[in-house]
């Protein structure tokens, strides 16, 4: 009896520490989700990089030769410079972008955050005039990483199936009209409607997005809702954590003229 009493009460022991360490990890030691993107994050991705400034000489070496400007008796032969053309043309995904996933979880009874996010972004922009005209992306779906290497197996694994999915795509199916050219640090919003590619099922859909032109690039923000069951995706949720059966994907695009 003495014997089965000191089971009991060692197996309550290690149980109470188990549940312990565990609510420690989560609420001290476990590293919180990051913020959701909003447009600080787009201000920074747009300042990450420096676009190099023409250097323009104070004097012009007598080496070089003077300009000729050929005439006739009547007429003067010019080169026009060419027309300011604003954002109008074709712009490339720029490595200062940023996409990934947020969802909801609840570990031990706390509700908490889960974000995997990366850089591994391809994809073009086409501007003309007010309006995107064209635009598609590509993500690699195995570089996505979160805080934990476990939720990063499940995601890579069962979830998403990245060996058989390596990618996911977003196709652009009617123009954005952003209702004016943009300028030079103003943010514009406007409604993007797309086929959205995820573990091989495409569904269209249709989002907010933030736009500004600065410093000689376009920055893009934007977030689309996902339900799970919509895209044939397993629920993420196992005996450690449980996933809500829907979550965000998120980015901050960034593009430099192509």
């Amino acid at each position: 009896m003495q014997t089965s009493r000191k089971i009991v009460i060692g197996v309550g022991a290690l149980l109470i520490v188990v549940v312990g360490v565990f609510l420690l990890w989560i609420l001290v030691l476990r590293d919180d989700a990051p913020a959701a993107l909003d447009s600080g994050d787009l201000d920074a991705a747009l300042a990450s990089t420096t676009v190099a400034a023409v250097t323009v000489p104070e004097s012009i070496p007598e080496t070089v030769p003077e300009t000729v400007v050929t005439t006739t008796p009547e007429t003067v032969v010019t080169t026009a410079a060419p027309a300011d053309t604003g954002a109008d043309g074709v712009w490339s995904v720029a490595a200062d972008s940023t996409l990934g996933y947020r969802v909801q979880e609840v570990l031990g009874g706390i509700d908490v955050e889960g974000a995997g996010r990366t850089s591994d972004v391809t994809g073009s922009l086409t501007i003309a005039g007010t309006q995107a005209t064209a635009a598609e992306f590509t993500v690699q779906m195995a570089s996505i990483t979160s805080d934990s290497d476990r939720r990063d197996g499940q995601f890579r694994g069962r979830i998403m199936s990245v060996d058989e999915f390596p990618t996911a795509t977003f196709v652009l199916t009617a123009p954005i009209d952003f209702g004016a050219v943009p300028a030079e640090g103003e943010s514009l919003t406007a409604t993007a409607t797309g086929d959205l590619t995820l573990r091989g099922v495409t569904r269209s859909v249709t989002f907010d997005v933030e736009a500004k032109l600065e410093g000689g690039r376009i920055g893009v923000l934007g977030s689309i809702p996902i339900l799970f069951s919509d895209y044939s995706i397993p629920d993420p949720s196992n005996g450690f954590a449980v996933v809500k059966d829907n979550g965000l994907l998120e980015f901050v695009l960034i593009f430099d003229r192509g």
